[in-house]
């Protein structure tokens, strides 16, 4: 089965955590800080593989995690940087961030290549941080953290023209007579149930590339039938060629039948309805009415909306010549540019130090008070020194803790837990 959408978690390495050591050497007494720097934590980088067309490889693997940064060592060793880890996935994919399904990247162009996350920075060893005044530092920088997202990747079908109309109607056999491309053809509803795509040659180095797209039905924007997984992927197509049943083979009206693809499009997007269409009103070697004729009722419809209609046969080929020179000078009429997704969701924006902290009562009495911010925080802090602590009670008052443990019932006394720290509160 096509494979068009997938949910993964991603995750960037851990930055590693600084050293504390200290030179120990024979005739050096009082050796200095020597403690190295901790390494970068690996990037999420996807790339585009071009001998990918379906997202299947994510049904089995959804976990998607760079190395940590190692920490440092002594001697002033820096530790090793963790590896980026490179996801491949087919041209065409859409990453969104899950929960507000906005778009982080759009891997569109044949060699496209983006770090969506990146690893924490390695925390500093303890050699930075001797002054004059310390030349004891017993105290490293931790690694930054890492990032994580759960994201969504949806394939979108990069073509110029989209073929579309209702399951049965020809549009793979037309690909067929037109195009490189050798869809599957049979008679019955839903033949088509992976995109094709094919280039379309045409004299002088003209051409543009078309995709047979899965069947559409009533209700196909609100996912009935194939629904999403057909509007996912005409929403890069430029120019839109209808195909019609003229000759009514199984009892549907042409004529209804474009209304309702019009109408399933502007549900899904607005954007889709209005752009260029043509009409190719397909099976006319079927046709044997002698009394009316059903292409004329279709011209008579939409030619006066602005809409073009051409006779076909995709079986024997009749009209398909002045439908393809129609199509491609149709599409000299349109931007240019590639349809691209803009970025929307900026993952580097978040800075995971300041979300938000909790405080809780646990079994013991304790104010525990946990929170990314905190941890790093303690990290780097020398709490044995008259500087360190002063520095981490005003951060306690300016972050608004001491008020949020006063409304939380804290009395003098009582013990407040903040990871490996415990001390009394007074005030």
């Amino acid at each position: 089965m096509f494979a068009d959408r997938a949910k993964i978690f991603i995750k960037s390495g851990k930055g590693g955590d600084g050293h504390v050591s200290f030179r120990r050497e024979i005739y050096v007494p009082n050796g200095g800080p020597d403690g190295g720097d901790g390494g970068r934590g690996g990037d999420v980088i996807f790339v585009v593989d071009e001998g990918l067309n379906t997202l299947s490889d994510f049904r089995h693997k959804r976990k998607y995690c760079a190395e940590d940064g190692e920490p440092g060592g002594k001697k002033r060793c820096h530790g090793k940087d963790g590896a980026d880890i490179i996801i491949k996935v087919p041209q065409g994919t859409i990453i969104k961030e899950a929960e507000s399904d906005k778009v982080i990247a759009d891997m569109s162009e044949p060699d496209s290549k983006k770090v969506i996350l990146k690893g924490g920075r390695g925390g500093q060893g303890n050699q930075h941080y001797a002054t004059s005044t310390m030349q004891v530092p017993k105290f490293a920088q931790p690694g930054q953290s890492s990032k994580e997202l759960q994201v969504t990747l949806e394939l979108k079908v990069i073509a110029d023209v989209g073929l579309v109309g209702f399951p049965n109607v020809g549009k793979s056999t037309l690909l067929s007579r037109v195009s490189n491309a050798k869809p599957k053809i049979a008679n019955y509803h839903f033949t088509t149930i992976t995109p094709n795509l094919g280039v379309v040659d045409l004299e002088n180095g003209k051409g543009f590339v078309i995709a047979d797209i899965p069947g559409l039905i009533e209700g196909a924007s609100e996912g009935v039938g194939l629904g999403h997984e057909f509007l996912r992927h005409i929403e890069r197509t430029k120019v839109m060629i209808h195909i019609v049943d003229a000759a009514s083979t199984e009892g549907r009206d042409p004529v209804e039948d474009v209304y309702t693809i019009n109408r399933e499009l502007a549900a899904y997007n607005a954007d889709l309805a209005k752009r260029p269409q043509v009409i190719a009103a397909n099976k006319t070697d079927a046709i044997f009415a002698d009394d009316e004729d059903p292409v004329q009722k279709i011209r008579d419809e939409f030619e006066p909306q602005g809409i073009k209609v051409f006779p076909i046969s995709a079986v024997s080929g009749k009209g398909l010549k002045e439908l393809l020179y129609y199509v491609y000078e149709l599409l000299q009429t349109v931007n240019p540019e590639p349809i691209v997704f803009e970025q929307e969701f900026f993952p580097e924006a978040i800075d995971y130090a300041k979300l938000p902290h909790t405080i809780h009562v646990n079994e013991d009495g304790f104010y525990v008070v946990e929170g990314p911010r905190i941890e790093r925080l303690l990290g780097y802090t020398n709490l044995d020194s008259e500087k360190g602590f002063a520095f981490f009670q005003k951060f306690l008052k300016d972050s608004g803790i001491l008020d949020e443990l006063i409304e939380a019932g804290i009395q003098e006394g009582d013990t407040v837990k903040m990871y490996g720290l415990e001390f009394d509160y007074y005030k």
